[in-house]
């Protein structure tokens, strides 16, 4: 949105909460999906839970990247951090993600070759300072991510490194919408859709939630007035039965998103079903290098043994939380044996994991309950 005053920010959130006040029908519960983990932090720092309405209800989903990122997959990089010749290179905020039996924060303080960089492109000078170990880049994340991993997958084979190569569990988002969509349990009445994720895909690849799932959905920024504005899209939707994809993020999200990182996906990469953490596997929803690039997937040419993973930690509820069938505090591990200082679960481990957000500011916010 443009610059705009506290006084006038504060009346344009007043004529909001009104339009939804009057959207809403008293005493009906409706639940709405925030996809994205930076949608619910925004919900939380900006107290909208608060200003809502009694009987609409803001649930947090799938929206993390690293809490989705299956614990085989953390099996693997814990597998290839074993290794003598091998150096896993990750964001530093993997390495307390839970594999079966460890994480690479506790594999690393054990001697493992476990090295945190801060941008995809310093896997390139890591390999030419290693030119006796292969290094293994943790390539994860969601369309905003994959075209930036995209982008140093063709850097690493422009630079003739033959050395680096990279784990992929990339995630789609569209897909696992249509999942949640789906499921039995857990009724949702539209979703927040996410921002970030939006700008790269544009409005288009949601275009299945109003015809085929009958959903009324919206992009939001990441304003307390953006996410207010997309909430009553939302009703605006289910009170008409004209159901469309809405767009309250228009400054920075096209119809058609960004056609230089699309292209670039397509080039390098395939879809192909992929899991999801307590969640389980959903069609068409994971990537996979292709073509010339599949020189440097590391399952490929760093084969692995078969791996038996686990189940989730005992007690631990992630699954649940990511689809949205129960809030992070209904997990009976949150705020007692998972914190954020030694977490049980993925969705303790990033900033932007929704047990995180729930810990860290439902209780200083009050946005546990609302307001009468």
């Amino acid at each position: 949105m443009n610059k705009i005053t506290l006084q006038e920010k504060t009346q344009i959130a007043k004529e909001l909460l009104k339009d939804i006040r009057d959207l809403h029908t008293e005493g009906e519960i409706v639940r709405l999906m925030e996809v994205c983990g930076t949608h619910t932090v925004a919900i939380f720092r900006e107290g909208i839970r608060q200003v809502l309405p009694k009987g609409i209800e803001l649930v947090s989903g799938p929206g993390c990247p690293v809490c989705v990122t299956d614990q085989s997959y953390m099996d693997k990089a814990l597998a290839y951090a074993a290794m003598d010749n091998v150096i896993v290179a990750s964001f530093g905020d993997m390495l307390k993600v839970p594999g079966t039996e460890s994480n690479l924060w506790e594999a690393k303080s054990r001697g493992a070759h476990v090295h945190i960089i801060y941008s995809p492109l310093e896997i390139i000078e890591l390999g030419k300072a290693h030119p006796d170990k292969m290094i293994v880049f943790l390539a994860i994340g969601f369309e905003t991510t994959i075209a930036v991993i995209a982008a140093a997958v063709k850097a690493v084979a422009m630079s003739g490194v033959k050395n680096v190569f990279f784990l992929v569990s990339h995630k789609l988002v569209p897909p696992a919408l249509r999942a949640l969509s789906n499921q039995k349990e857990g009724r949702l009445d539209g979703f927040i859709l996410p921002g970030h994720v939006s700008v790269i895909i544009g409005e288009e690849p949601y275009a299945f939630l109003p015809t085929e799932c009958k959903m009324p959905s919206c992009i939001a920024g990441f304003d307390g007035l953006e996410i207010l504005a997309a909430i009553r899209d939302i009703l605006e939707q289910r009170k008409s039965g004209q159901l469309h994809v809405g767009n309250q993020y228009k400054s920075v999200v096209a119809k058609k998103g960004n056609p230089v990182a699309i292209k670039l996906m397509d080039e390098l990469y395939e879809v192909i079903d992929d899991t999801w953490r307590g969640i389980g596997v959903i069609p068409n929803s994971g990537l996979r290098l292709k073509g010339e690039y599949a020189a440097y997937d590391a399952e490929r040419m760093i084969p692995l043994d078969p791996i038996e993973s686990g189940g989730a930690p005992k007690g631990c509820q992630c699954g649940r939380v990511l689809q949205g069938l129960i809030r992070p505090d209904e997990c009976g591990l949150f705020g007692t044996l998972c914190t954020a200082d030694h977490p049980v679960g993925a969705c303790m481990v990033s900033v932007e994991g929704s047990c995180a957000a729930w810990y860290k500011y439902g209780r200083a916010s009050g946005g546990l309950t609302w307001e009468e």
